[in-house]
């Protein structure tokens, strides 16, 4: 996407995280990290309601704006390289879909590795996707959303539920997914000095984490740029061009365009990892809006409840 980045909100997103991570040591414990990062990005900066759920056994929260239609939902897998990150640290940009969309969001919080690898958190998905259809949703009620890891789950649960022979959800709204857990993409070289977080030995590491030691990174389901993409509903994929995995993303375009998937791909100039969990830069609001038009474009839910 073309427009001059907002250089200051971005250095400043920037140092938010960088706050995060410089207080991390090869001895600070999972645990600490998980409520670091909550932390950091704890709170909520528009008017819904929550509601905590067993979707199916999966823990979960409800988070639902006003006048939100009851027959359609999102089911939303947030990021976090599948080691932290939950529904709290992700509320707010969820929150945010949820009211620019109209429509309600079912967040999960899937089980995180090293305490539970692969395929665990693909599992919860699933279940989270089965325990809509229990309550009597249509799966063309039903569109799945993600960023990072999250949106690696968008895509692993539709290629399980298609191979299962099970009906696919409406659409996919991806943010910055994580597609290819060997990070073999280009843009690990070309994007190292741009990206000021995301290098490619912390990806590996971080699916060594998911994978185990002997886990295969090229296994569709856990990298799905690699996966056979026909017969997917119509997928949104935003990614930042300063990101190391932003050829996560480009691939995974192209391979689905390559298999006859409905796929719009916005690389937006300047822009980091996720950016769109930071309100204050610009761009932000407007890639959250465009996510929230498309998600009701296909879940069929009335314009007006556009953002403003």
């Amino acid at each position: 996407m073309n427009g001059a980045a907002n250089d200051s909100e971005v250095d400043r997103a920037i140092e938010r995280l960088r706050a995060i991570y410089r207080n991390w040591t090869r001895d600070t414990s999972v645990a600490q990290m998980r409520s670091d990062w909550d932390a950091a990005f704890a709170g909520c900066s528009v008017p819904v309601s929550g509601r905590h759920v067993s979707a199916g056994g999966v823990d979960g929260e409800w988070i639902v704006p006003a006048d939100a239609p009851h027959d359609k939902a999102i089911l939303y897998f947030h990021g976090g390289g599948f080691r932290i990150g939950s529904v709290a640290s992700h509320r707010d940009l969820i929150a945010r879909i949820a009211e620019a969309s109209g429509c309600r969001v079912l967040a999960i919080n899937y089980r995180l590795a090293p305490e539970h690898r692969f395929p665990a958190a693909l599992d919860d998905a699933l279940n989270a996707y089965r325990y809509l259809g229990d309550q009597g949703l249509r799966p063309s009620g039903i569109a799945f959303a993600g960023d990072s890891a999250g949106g690696n789950l968008v895509l692993g649960a539709m290629l399980a539920a298609r191979d299962r022979g099970e009906p696919l959800p409406a659409a996919g709204a991806l943010m910055s997914p994580w597609t290819d857990l060997t990070a073999a993409g280009a843009s690990y070289e070309s994007r190292a000095k741009a990206d000021p977080i995301h290098q490619r030995a912390m990806i590996l590491a971080l699916a060594r984490n998911y994978l185990g030691k002997d886990g295969n990174p090229c296994n569709p389901l856990a990298s799905p740029l690699y996966a056979d993409l026909t017969g997917l509903p119509p997928l949104l994929v935003q990614v930042g061009d300063r990101e190391t995995v932003r050829d996560d993303a480009t691939g995974l375009a192209a391979r689905a365009k390559a298999a006859g998937a409905d796929v719009e791909l916005q690389v937006w100039d300047g822009m980091i990892h996720v950016f769109q969990m930071f309100p204050e830069i610009p761009q932000a609001q407007e890639a959250v809006a465009g996510l929230a038009n498309f998600l009701r474009n296909h879940l069929h839910i009335g314009r007006e409840k556009a953002p403003q």
